[in-house]
């Protein structure tokens, strides 16, 4: 067996070849103890769990306290500064963040960066990364369980109620986002992280022995982030700082509110001045500031294909003045499927396509977009699909009853519109079975809408949408391998997609064929509501990188291995057996 002794630089675990345990025992305490670096155990992270979901019943502690914190926070305007090298800065330059569902209500007014910040940011993140870095890794881990024990007791209902103020979600979905998911990045990313440096080699040639280290990028790592889940805004910055990189941190300005509550948190769970820095500024001034700087070392991202695509752009085409290739990790958007076979439990499908194409306005990435249903189940599908639209209720994000919310702002409102009124006026094509009604006057509103397409190629088969419209295209059960051919190459991305079969050999079928048409591929279930720890998230084709997030896989992007050969007996003679004389 092989033994394993501490991590002095906490960049690896040593994995001793036995031969040599004893013989470099003491030899390694000693060194660890003249860098200063104690190494006196080998530290397990504390077993992780996914975090339990309250249910906010009536009467509970957690409603109570959720709903004063909502009433504290609309009460108020909220003054969000910059947070440079752990410090506050105030430019003046300021910008509203408004609720979606009362867009008369300023939440917050957000300080925003100009050039000197900026600067100001990369140079914080610089100089904290070579102290951060050499941070063992039980302190780094232990600020962000810490981080995590905080949001979930102390700052809970905060977080929730500014998401759902600021964001416009549900209870629910505060709950299933705000809380668990952002604790449970911070928790299982410790996991993760630890079974990394754990990797070590396990051959080694007679008196050598060979190491990994695992180090943090050259450079600093930016982070931009989407508005529709403060967890993957916060994952994104917290990712690459687990492992020791330092990170410009740009949430998306209609999700300020929440943000600021997560940076408040990791600064009082200990993360040191300048390792997170907390910056707002424009697409342009990223492009412009940020992408070329020599010391960028890697990209993460969320948000929309065609951001995602210039940033790449911007990258390949400065990749001469940087200091090291950055690495870029980008998930974007989706036009996610539900594939329906005529086997399938017809309540249970209706069930599940009425969560994932609705839930949060179908604003998540892996929202169902599109859906194709066989001609004979069809009729009774329509029926309790149609019925079950009819009763979700729309409305303010304090009324606990409502299942839908606004959208988020009013271009989102805007482009949705725009599908919707396309849909009208083009009849011989589509015909719209429930919903198709907005109304913007006092928040950005859209009534849950199916469309029904005659051409399984149409606009709103193809493109991204991004809020609650489902569109349907009904194939004969005949042309079952046709429909499959259009469901993988209708759309460019290749995001989420589920498919509902009781026929075990036709669902092996269908998820062949599907194979590339989802990173996020599920059976019997919705294609939204990836568990961290459970379903790794990401897709590949015009969805992204399909690095993962929530896996081992994703942290992996923001190491740097050095492989370490360490000989153990010298070489007497340059020279080979077969050059001796016979």
């Amino acid at each position: 067996t092989q033994s394993t002794w501490g991590h002095s630089e906490c960049l690896f675990f040593f994995v001793f070849p036995r031969t040599f345990h004893e013989m470099f025992r003491s030899a390694l305490v000693s060194s660890a103890l003249l860098q200063g670096r104690r190494s006196l155990g080998h530290f397990v992270v504390p077993h992780i769990d996914n975090e339990p979901l309250l249910d906010y019943a009536p009467g509970s502690a957690e409603r109570l306290a959720l709903k004063e914190s909502l009433k504290l926070q609309r009460a108020s305007t909220l003054d969000i500064p910059l947070v440079i090298n752990g410090k506050e800065i105030r430019t003046g330059r300021t910008e509203k963040q408004v609720m979606p569902t009362d867009h008369q209500t300023v939440l917050a007014n957000f300080h925003t960066a100009g050039d000197a910040e900026i600067q100001a940011a990369i140079d914080s993140a610089l100089a904290a990364k070579p102290a951060w870095e050499k941070t063992p890794f039980e302190h780094r881990a232990a600020i962000f369980l810490k981080a995590a024990a905080l949001l979930s007791t102390k700052y809970r209902a905060e977080l929730c109620a500014a998401v759902m103020l600021g964001q416009g979600k549900n209870v629910w979905q505060a709950e299933i986002d705000a809380a668990a998911e952002t604790i449970d990045f911070l928790r299982f990313n410790c996991l993760y992280a630890q079974q990394l440096y754990q990797q070590q080699q396990q051959h080694h040639s007679p008196h050598v022995w060979n190491r990994t280290e695992y180090r943090s990028l050259e450079g600093f790592v930016l982070a931009i982030a989407p508005f529709n889940f403060i967890a993957i805004s916060a994952n994104l910055a917290c990712a690459p700082a687990m492992m020791g990189n330092a990170i410009l941190w740009k949430p998306a300005s209609t999700s300020i509110l929440a943000a600021q509550v997560i940076m408040k948190v990791l600064t009082e769970a200990g993360l040191p001045p300048g390792v997170i820095n907390f910056i707002t500024c424009s697409g342009p001034d990223v492009e412009r500031r940020i992408l070329p700087h020599k010391g960028l070392a890697g990209v993460h991202f969320t948000g929309s294909t065609d951001t995602f695509a210039k940033v790449w752009q911007s990258i390949s085409y400065n990749l001469r003045p940087y200091n090291t290739y950055p690495r870029v990790v980008g998930e974007t958007g989706g036009k996610n499927f539900h594939f329906v076979h005529s086997s399938a439990d017809v309540q249970s499908a209706v069930y599940n396509t009425v969560r994932a194409a609705f839930e949060y306005q179908g604003q998540k990435c892996s929202a169902c977009s599109r859906l194709y249903v066989p001609s004979d189940i069809w009729p009774e599908f329509r029926k309790k699909m149609v019925e079950a639209v009819s009763e979700l209720q729309v409305g303010d994000v304090e009324d606990f009853k409502s299942f839908m919310c606004a959208v988020i702002d009013q271009k989102s409102f805007n482009v949705i519109k725009g599908f919707i009124d396309h849909a009208k006026q083009d009849p011989a094509t589509y015909e719209i079975i429930a919903g198709g009604t907005y109304d913007d006057s006092k928040g950005y509103f859209i009534s849950p809408t199916i469309v029904v397409t005659s051409d399984p190629r149409s606009k709103l088969m193809t493109d991204e949408i991004f809020g609650p419209v489902l569109t349907v295209y009904v194939y004969e059960p005949a042309d079952i391998d046709a429909t499959l051919q259009l469901c993988d190459e209708t759309s460019p991305y290749g995001l989420t997609g589920s498919v509902f079969c009781q026929d075990r050999q036709m669902t092996q079928k269908i998820s062949e064929r599907l194979r590339y048409a989802a990173g996020n591929f599920y059976i019997n279930d919705k294609s939204t509501g990836a568990v961290v720890g459970q379903q790794p998230f990401g897709g590949g084709r015009g969805s992204g990188t399909n690095d993962k997030s929530g896996s081992i896989i994703n942290l992996l992007r923001w190491v740097s291995i050095r492989t370490i050969k360490d000989t153990m007996v010298p070489l007497n003679h340059y020279s080979y057996p077969h050059m001796l004389e016979s």
